[in-house]
């Protein structure tokens, strides 16, 4: 199998092109190769597929095997992926994912993709939608209680589901205790995102992440979107502010004339290579 190694700010994936290839059972293949001692490491896999509908199709699987509705970051690096590989030769082109279909605005320098601009659509706000077993019109600052321990979260789909809480100090947060247990609630029918956000001002937030299937990552960049939205949603930051993740910032700004969220950021390359699956 050929495979390429590509990030979105530290959250990396193993893109494979099934234009020419075929992978049978892509959820094992994500498991086995994004291992960082026995496999490739990643954080999954994945696949860029032809479309009926739009340019490319993206499909995603976590490390743990799970497949994803969406990844900000990722689908950035599809886009680097087939301009690069002049797989296209557009700047502006639309991905199929399982959150329906994005359209992505490439920057180019010196003949490759440095920045990519995706229009993630409209936040999902509605409980039933996202999903969250809350009978409220939203989830704006809901208490929930993890031990002895209580959280008000606020939650939004950007395709997949996220629950975004505030706290004094993320980079101290103990996220390897909590994450796991938000991701697990009950009241999260297909499991949740969690993330932790520590407001800076009101153009900067600060966050880590507990992605579902997967742990902590560097960046996620559907979460990103959904901590600009509930901040908004909270009073807490304007409709275009930098968030600051692990593996460095994303631009995110809910436009208010057509209610869609714009994640802005770089993707990068790290090698080719192939292996036996």
């Amino acid at each position: 199998m050929k495979f390429t190694k590509m990030h979105g700010i530290g959250n990396d994936y193993i893109y494979v092109n099934c234009l020419d290839q075929a992978i049978d059972n892509p959820s094992e293949v994500s498991k086995k190769l994004s291992d960082r001692h026995f496999g490739i490491g990643s954080d999954g896999l994945v696949l860029i597929l032809p479309s009926q509908k739009a340019d490319f199709t993206m499909r995603m699987f976590n490390s743990d095997g799970s497949e994803s509705e969406m990844c900000g970051n990722a689908i950035r690096c599809v886009g680097k992926f087939v301009y690069d590989n002049k797989l296209t030769d557009k700047t502006t082109i639309s991905i199929e994912t399982l959150a329906g279909i994005k359209i992505l605005h490439m920057q180019v320098t010196d003949n490759k993709v440095s920045l990519v601009k995706v229009d993630m659509g409209e936040p999902i706000l509605s409980p039933e939608k996202i999903p969250v077993k809350i009978s409220n019109d939203m989830v704006i600052s809901q208490p929930v209680h993890i031990g002895s321990d209580t959280y008000n979260i606020t939650c939004v789909s950007m395709g997949n589901p996220h629950a975004v809480t505030y706290v004094d100090d993320v980079a101290n947060f103990p996220l390897e205790t909590v994450g796991p247990k938000m991701e697990t609630l009950d009241i999260f029918p297909k499991k949740v995102n969690a993330e932790f956000v520590q407001v800076i001002d009101r153009n900067t937030l600060k966050m880590r992440v507990w992605e579902r299937g997967a742990g902590e990552t560097l960046a996620c960049g559907t979460g990103a979107c959904a901590v600009l939205v509930a901040s908004c949603l909270n009073g807490l930051c304007e409709r275009k502010a930098v968030i600051q993740l692990l593996g460095g910032d994303l631009i995110i700004e809910w436009n208010e004339d057509d209610n869609h969220v714009y994640m802005t950021g770089p993707a990068t390359k790290v090698f080719d290579g192939e292996v036996e699956i």
